[in-house]
């Protein structure tokens, strides 16, 4: 900078970085280790009518393996949290987001799920009119949800469970086939309508007509993949009735947190990137803290003693 008469590298950069990562992930430990103690944080002025809590999970390189032949490449757990303005039901006027926040961590699920309850309740769990778990009914999110009791209605992706009905689709019919494209959009409209029930007999049919999976079947053969995607709708099928979620004005998708996935990692994915795991916990927590648009960036550098400038 040119009034400090001093020249920044990006290795100087970097390591400012992770120095004030740690301090902030520092910070923010302490603040879960006093949730836990009963202090709970301050709700927000204005409680939203509308809080959609969306996990996902991204991967990173680390210089650690996990087991003999394992590769470096971890999972990075996001969650974005986002306030809404609902909708009127109508694709006129669509639910409108508001504000986002974000928390992320390279920990456990037990680890990531006490991060989200103190964001939650401080951007207004406890006082939001309603609140949603959004999700791809992804194999950790589901139970700590549960664990959590994060929301009044768990919701999953619209989007994702439309792969998976293209994806039985074509598992079903051979491919991408004619007959596969038909049996896609027969089943796609099954699912925008709400009618879970039909979805699955249909798919039920297709399976039972092909036969259940054989043991030298591989992971790709149509038979698996259909029966795969058969269980997938017959357990999530309480959490896609998206009529009614349509009709309350509320989001079906869960965009916000896989984009948010995407945010994280820019900054800490790439295959010529491997981390320390104290490393890229200390850029996750320095990252949700400036991506996070409720104003706590300028909040943490104003609350921060100035630097004085040498005479």
């Amino acid at each position: 900078h040119e009034d400090w008469g001093t020249h920044l590298d990006g290795k100087q950069v970097q390591r400012w970085a992770e120095a004030l990562g740690q301090t902030v992930t520092a910070e923010r430990d302490r603040e879960v280790q006093a949730f836990e103690q009963g202090l709970r944080p301050e709700g927000p002025a204005n409680p939203p009518a509308l809080l959609a809590i969306g996990m996902d999970g991204g991967r990173v390189q680390t210089r650690e393996k996990q087991g003999e032949n394992a590769s470096g490449w971890r999972e990075d757990k996001v969650c974005a949290i986002t306030s809404y303005l609902p909708g009127d039901g109508t694709r006129k006027h669509p639910p409108e987001p508001l504000v986002t926040t974000y928390v992320a961590t390279m920990g456990d699920t037990q680890a990531f799920g006490k991060l989200v309850r103190l964001e939650a309740e401080r951007r207004g769990l406890r006082q939001a009119q309603t609140v949603l778990a959004m999700g791809d009914a992804g194999n950790w999110i589901d139970p700590l949800n549960e664990r959590e009791r994060l929301a009044d209605q768990r919701i999953v992706d619209y989007y994702h469970a439309d792969e998976h009905v293209h994806e039985a689709g074509r598992a079903a019919m051979g491919g991408d086939t004619p007959e596969a494209a038909r049996l896609g959009e027969q089943l796609e409209k099954h699912l925008w309508k709400g009618q879970r029930a039909e979805l699955i007999a249909l798919l039920a049919g297709h399976a039972e007509r092909l036969g259940p999976p054989r043991e030298s079947d591989s992971p790709d053969h149509p038979r698996r993949v259909l029966a795969s995607n058969l269980g997938y709708f017959q357990t999530h099928q309480c959490h896609m009735d998206y009529p009614k979620y349509r009709a309350q004005g509320w989001p079906i998708g869960s965009g916000v947190a896989e984009s948010g996935v995407k945010l994280f990692n820019k900054r800490v994915k790439g295959t010529e990137q491997f981390w320390n795991v104290a490393q890229v916990e200390s850029i996750l927590s320095l990252r949700a803290l400036w991506l996070s648009q409720d104003g706590r960036w300028t909040r943490y550098w104003n609350n921060r003693p100035a630097y004085a400038k040498a005479a």
